[in-house]
């Protein structure tokens, strides 16, 4: 699959998510097997791009390429100037969020509130694509409610606008997180337009990604939540969209293995106090599964020390495989 001049090794994609996309979880999700990554969403807000919540957003120039962020806002012109910024630090695809459902970004008329305005829309798509010399992809989502589903409209705007590639959520924006996806949009999307399409939502097992593949005629699939405690999910749909087999899951001494150092390397990016605190939602999403999780969770939700968080992870997973025997 290509996005404008870069072609990806797969057509695996791991979704934008605040909070959760950050330079640890991308690497760690290219390395077990997404064909692209991209950055969590990144305000185009010029007063905002050197705090330390952006900088610390922004992609490294010394990451795996294709570099991909996601960039917000509703203004036109400042949508434009941060493309150009991103670009410069080390961007190589830019994408424009009109799928985010939060409140407090669709009451700034930012993310799926944009999918009202279709002037609007066409003026920051044509805006974004005149900046920047990289491609630029766009995420939607089916419409605002169910009385309002314009994402083919909204397709066909980005497509004459310039944009290279265009990922669908499967829902509305009052739909937020509720209910089950569906990807017929995407398909019958992908059967209006030349650019490629990408489906999300509820993506979640090897399986659903093939028949989703298979029956709507879509690019690529992305993966969100699936992916939160599982970033193995991109090498096992990989190896069954190759094969057509199963992978068996991670073991426990691999899952551990693999936590200890995501943990280690969130220290590092955030530094010690920030890092243990963000550690700890991503312990909880690798060890929900596990026997006496609960407990575990409240035990290490109150560690602060680096140290002591790595050591009694350790001690979590040597307890698991007692228990297993």
């Amino acid at each position: 699959m290509f996005i404008g001049s870069h072609r990806l090794k797969n057509n695996l994609v791991l979704a934008p998510m605040a909070g959760v996309t950050d330079q640890p979880f991308r690497l760690l999700c290219r390395q077990l097997g997404a064909g692209l990554v991209v950055s969590e969403m990144i305000t185009s807000n010029p007063g905002l791009f050197h705090t330390r919540k952006t900088q610390l957003r922004l992609i490294n120039k010394d990451e795996p390429e294709p570099r991909a962020v996601q960039i917000a806002g509703a203004d036109p012109l400042q949508m434009a100037e941060a493309a150009i910024f991103n670009v410069e630090q080390g961007a190589e695809i830019i994408d424009i969020n009109m799928g985010c459902p939060v409140k407090k970004v669709c009451n700034v008329m930012a993310g799926s509130a944009l999918l009202r305005d279709e002037s609007l829309v066409t003026d920051i798509l044509e805006s974004v694509v005149r900046a920047v010399k990289v491609p630029v992809t766009l995420k939607i989502r089916t419409g605002w409610d169910k009385a309002n589903r314009n994402a083919i409209n909204i397709a066909k705007i980005a497509e004459s606008s310039g944009i290279q590639a265009l990922t669908v959520h499967g829902r509305t924006r009052a739909c937020a997180f509720n209910g089950v996806a569906e990807h017929e949009t995407a398909g019958e999307i992908k059967s209006r337009v030349a650019i490629p399409v990408i489906a999300n939502g509820d993506i979640t097992s090897p399986e659903a990604a093939a028949e989703i593949l298979k029956t709507y005629h879509v690019d690529a699939i992305m993966i969100g939540r699936a992916a939160q405690g599982n970033p193995w999910i991109f090498r096992e749909i990989d190896h069954y969209l190759s094969t057509g087999e199963k992978l068996d899951p991670p073991d426990a001494t691999e899952v551990c293995n693999t936590l200890l150092e995501h943990v280690a390397h969130l220290h590092q990016y955030y530094g010690e106090i920030q890092g243990v605190r963000i550690a700890r939602k991503h312990i909880g999403w690798y060890c929900k599964q596990r026997k006496n999780a609960q407990a575990f969770r409240t035990i290490i939700n109150r560690i602060d020390s680096a140290n002591e968080q790595l050591s009694v992870l350790q001690s979590f997973f040597e307890e698991q495989q007692t228990l297993a025997a």
